[in-house]
């Protein structure tokens, strides 16, 4: 298959099948938001399986994805603590393990269990496939304050590079999870932060690069790509937030039209069913995630 068949597009079947579509040693960067099994509604049963189902499927696609990476590429997955140590040493067996990133989601201290303590954060699990990994440290730096610049003002501190590009972020992200009422939320129920998949693209995708999303949700990582002048495929399963990453893309085309310089053109796979309006749906109290997570 031709580059022009499958960069730039968002595919709504399963990952699994297809994976084919993809040339390996095509990818920069894997960046992921599995099901974390924990039984939400995405339209399908993929986050309502048995342990070991569950573990058995994960392996299965990780093993279909990790050809597609450049030997220098990297993945980053998001996971729950009730797995992330199970998945972790599955792909610790096949990649070297960089870091363990908490995303600390700002939840309001209300309610939660009285057994245990409350569950305020995601694992981000950062691999690479080899010692020369792309990393662009510098795009991702964090400005420092004018009044610590200003405290580092003796002349050992004059022309020093990291205080005035900034320093490294940390290891615990601290970015809040996307409320209903936030201008970036879709109609999905564990979109994820642009600020935080943004992040990732820049420090981990070449400029030009092609990143890949497995389980796209509401199309977050796709928009980051756009964004940040990255390629990007992916798959997602359920035909409603297929039409939602289509209406999302479009509207970043639009933008990027009265831009200087055009995005590259980007298709989503809708199957002609999607493409009607979806009726409302009922909202369920928001626990965790599925099939479609980003």
């Amino acid at each position: 298959m031709t580059a022009a068949g499958w960069i730039d597009q968002v595919f709504c079947e399963d990952a699994l099948a297809g994976l084919a579509r993809i040339p390996d040693g095509a990818v920069d960067l894997i960046l992921t938001d599995p099901p974390y099994n924990l039984g939400k509604d995405y339209g399908n049963d993929s986050d309502s399986q048995t342990v070991e189902d569950y573990l058995r499927w994960t392996e299965q696609w990780i093993d279909a994805a990790l050809p597609k990476l450049k030997p220098n590429g990297s993945l980053y997955i998001f996971l729950t603590w009730r797995f992330s140590p199970e998945i972790f040493v599955l792909l610790k067996q096949r990649m070297t393990m960089m870091n363990e990133i908490i995303w600390d989601r700002r939840v309001p201290s209300m309610g939660g269990s009285v057994r245990s303590y409350s569950s305020v954060h995601d694992t981000i699990g950062f691999f690479v496939r080899r010692k020369d990994y792309y990393f662009d440290l510098d795009a991702v730096r964090i400005p420092y304050d004018a009044e610590t610049k200003k405290a580092r003002s003796r002349s050992i501190f004059v022309g020093a590079k990291w205080l005035e590009v900034g320093y490294n972020p940390k290891d615990l992200w601290s970015v809040s999870r996307l409320h209903r009422e936030h201008p970036e939320r879709a109609d999905h129920p564990t979109q994820k932060p642009l600020e935080i998949i943004e992040r990732m693209v820049k420090a981990s995708c070449p400029p030009a690069g092609v990143v890949l999303d497995l389980f796209m949700g509401s199309g977050t990582t796709a928009i980051a790509a756009r964004r940040c002048g990255r390629h990007f495929v992916g798959f997602e399963l359920n035909p409603d937030y297929c039409a939602i990453i289509a209406e999302r893309l479009a509207r970043e085309e639009q933008l990027a039209a009265a831009a200087p310089a055009a995005a590259p053109p980007a298709a989503v796979a809708v199957p002609a069913a999607a493409k009607k309006k979806a009726a409302p749906r009922t909202r369920k109290p928001v626990l965790k995630r599925s099939s479609a997570n980003s």
